[in-house]
Order: structure tokens, then sequence, then C-alpha cells
């Protein structure tokens, strides 16, 4: 069994959906990679963004859903979770960092776009609003951004392979709160389905692949899930 998580496992633990009416997303828009790297301006705009987009889900934890899904790993009935989000919340409910495919990065850290090296996001913040100063990487001078992936940047082509490989030779892939409408990532169903899994959907909303799975759930995730929090 597989899971793939998109923005409707979290919306519960008080992280806002990106695409909902009044999203704070909608307000702070991530800046394309390449206006990022184009210029200083748009590099303090994207940290300012990052920072208020973090304080609207600073007191953001795991919820149910992310629960039962630690739970069946640790159990050797999963094998991974594979996510479109970039909250953490995998990790914070107790799931092995090894098991989480993070197609989209992760935004509870920085890193350096030309050595890799890892920031931590504090730092970062103070020097920003106390000096206005960007982050620079101590080691080589890089630039340091998040550790999303914006707009425009290319995903991690080791991540996007590992989540591929899983699709296509699991028996169950499990789609959970995932509108399933950003490519690649939206390509993953077809992929297991194509391998000779059966496909199951968890969503409060109706997706463009609810016809050809063989169950769908329609309503709240987290309750949904819930109950494998008790499985032996």
């Amino acid at each position: 069994m597989v899971a793939f998580t998109g923005a409707g496992i979290s919306t519960e633990c008080g992280v806002p959906d990106f695409r909902s009416p009044g999203s704070p997303w909608m307000r702070n828009k991530p800046i394309p990679f390449e206006a990022f790297m184009a210029s200083e301006e748009a590099r303090a705009e994207a940290w300012r963004r990052k920072f208020a987009m973090d304080d609207e889900f600073a007191d953001a934890s795991p919820g149910r859903g992310h629960r039962a899904l630690a739970r069946l790993v640790c159990l050797g009935r999963m094998q991974a979770v594979v996510t479109q989000n970039i909250d953490g919340l995998h990790q914070a409910s107790g799931l092995d960092p090894g098991r989480v495919i993070e197609l989209h990065g992760n935004g509870t850290y920085a890193t350096c776009l030309q050595c890799g090296l890892r920031h931590e996001l504090g730092l970062i913040r103070h020097a920003f609003e106390t000096r206005r100063s960007l982050p620079r990487c101590d080691d080589c001078g890089g630039i340091v951004k998040s550790a999303t992936i914006s707009f425009g940047q290319p995903m991690p082509a080791s991540m996007l392979r590992q989540a591929q490989e899983l699709a296509a030779n699991c028996d169950l892939f499990l789609v959970i709160g995932s509108s399933l409408v950003v490519y690649p990532a939206a390509t993953l169903p077809l992929l297991a389905k194509h391998g000779g899994a059966r496909l199951a959907m968890i969503n409060g909303e109706p997706t463009g692949y609810d016809a050809i799975a063989d169950l769908v759930v329609r309503g709240d995730i987290g309750a949904a899930l819930e109950p494998l929090l008790w499985v032996e």
C-alpha cells in the first residue's frame, strides 16, 4: 500500500488550502523561481511572503490522517507516503522521514541552491527582519531559498523517480486530499492503475480520476482515516 497526499489532509490541522476561496496563499502568492533568481527585490518579497505564510499555520500539528498513515507504515502495512505538501506534518506525526517522498519540497527549512547545504529558518528570519538581510550560504556564498519547489523550478528527479517506482509496484494506491491537477504528480494514480493496483480516493471534492477508482470516499478526511489509528 502507498499513500499519496495533498493539501486536504492538512486543512483540519490549520494549514490553508492553496485554491480555496479566501486562501491566504492568494494574498501571498509564491514568487516564481525565475523571478526569485533574477533580482534581490524579488527574493526579498519572496521571503516576506514566506514568513507571512509561516505565521498563518505556526501552530499546526499532525492530524488524524497524518497519524493514521504513520501507524500503517509503522505496522508494515504501508510502504511509504508520497506527498505534495510542504508542511512537514507527516514527519512530525512520527513517520520515518525516509518513508516520506516530498515532491514539492519542504517549507520548514531552507537550502543553498548551489551546494545544497541546509539552513534553518529562525536565523534567516531574524537577519531578514532586523537588517533586511537576504540569506547567502556560509559555505559557498550561493543563494539560499526555502526548500520548497517554486513554480518554474525543476522537481527533484530522484523524488519523482521514487514516487513513480512506488506507484508502479504497489497493490493499493490511496489518494488523500489531492485535487490531482498538478503535473507530473497527478500521473501517479494512472501509473498505479496501469501496474495493476487498486485505486482508492478519499477527498472532500470530486476529482477527474474518480471514474477509474475502485473506491471513492467523499467526506471529511480525518474522520475517514481515524479508524486506522487502531489497526493492529
